[in-house]
């Protein structure tokens, strides 16, 4: 865990098991390390990642938490992003078009783990390139996506995941939601 925190606070890449499928991470708030996930995916700039948390008080940290996120989270069986307004704390690079961002509170303990020694959010994005199926497992990841991160976790590679992606709900701060992934 000790050596996966310093390549993060150094500005590296990892791959790792998250609570939905394996993910490719890097500190949130370290702008040049999002710009290595966004090539290392071949991911076109406007399209933005999605953020982890492991603790309410981080997330309030980042943004304005309406009730009826909180409902959702509490509510919810399979892992739940939530699309905020108004992040702060978070470079632009990370963020939407419309200055929105999408943060899961995560229940799985290595994440858990693995942010609070962080003590940041942390990138998470589907380790594939973009527009390839999404790993269900650490063999199911591209060889050159593993070649090109700084680390890959040695945790759970055996694990299935239960879930190929997280839901993703937009709330807004008047408590409107739109679905946006089941």
């Amino acid at each position: 865990m000790n050596q996966i925190i310093d390549i993060l606070k150094n500005g590296g890449t990892i791959l790792y098991p998250t609570d939905t499928i394996w993910g490719i991470g890097c500190d949130a708030t370290n702008v040049e390390a999002v710009r290595k996930v966004f090539d290392i995916k071949k991911r076109e700039k406007n399209k933005s990642f999605i953020i982890l948390v492991e603790s309410e008080k981080r997330l309030q940290d980042l943004v304005e938490v309406p009730e009826m996120a909180w409902e959702i989270i509490d509510l919810s069986e399979k892992p739940v992003t939530i699309v905020y307004d108004h992040p702060h704390g978070l470079p632009k690079e990370l963020l939407a078009e419309d200055g929105s961002i999408g943060i899961r509170l995560v229940k799985d303990d290595f994440c858990k783990k693995l942010i609070s020694k962080l003590n940041q959010p942390l990138v998470s994005t589907s380790a594939n390139f973009s527009g390839e199926k999404s790993p269900m497992m650490f063999s199911d990841i591209n060889p050159e996506i593993i070649r090109l991160v700084d680390y890959a976790v040695e945790d759970h590679r055996e694990r299935v995941s239960q879930w190929q992606g997280s839901s993703v709900i937009r709330v807004w701060a008047d408590n409107r939601i739109k679905v946006l992934r089941e």
